[in-house]
């Protein structure tokens, strides 16, 4: 008796790769905007987790964007020294670092909704579609991160 092959379907028919691919086009599509705020990609997102709410620890950070502490550390050290944050030890852990931004950081988020704006644009979808899709995905996420663990999403 043979076995059965159980070879992956085509590169495009995989949800996987489809959510990878869009992730590098929204990328791209956010760059020259990033670029004129002298932010990467990576920086955006800490940023973001600031705006929402201002110093917060390194892990708390990381936990956000489901990354180790020690991937954070250096993109962190730049952002400090681009002048957008201030890292300093918790008095009462000193084993925490507690990230906050200066007010340059806090500038830049006025500046940064243009990238919103342009997902709108280049995707072609409307709010309320890509507000579902969003839900779509995030709760995809939810599911798979609840079955395989090692990341707690963000409220």
């Amino acid at each position: 008796m043979t076995k059965p092959h159980n070879d992956p379907p085509p590169l495009h028919d995989q949800l996987c790769y489809a959510i990878y691919t869009a992730g590098i086009a929204i990328q791209r599509a956010y760059k020259p905007l990033l670029d004129e705020l002298g932010l990467t990609y990576p920086q955006y997102l800490v940023l973001n987790v600031l705006w929402s709410e201002d110093g917060q620890t390194v892990g708390s950070i990381a936990n956000a964007l489901a990354l180790e502490s020690s991937t954070l550390t250096p993109l962190l050290k730049r952002l400090e020294a681009s002048g957008l944050l201030r890292r300093t030890r918790n008095l009462s852990n000193e084993r925490q670092v507690v990230i906050a931004l200066t007010e340059e950081g806090r500038a830049l988020q006025h500046k940064a909704g243009c990238l919103s704006d342009t997902l709108l644009a280049v995707s072609t979808q409307t709010p309320h579609e890509l507000a579902a899709l969003n839900r779509d995905v995030r709760h995809l996420r939810n599911a798979i991160y609840s079955q395989i663990g090692g990341w707690d999403a963000p409220a």
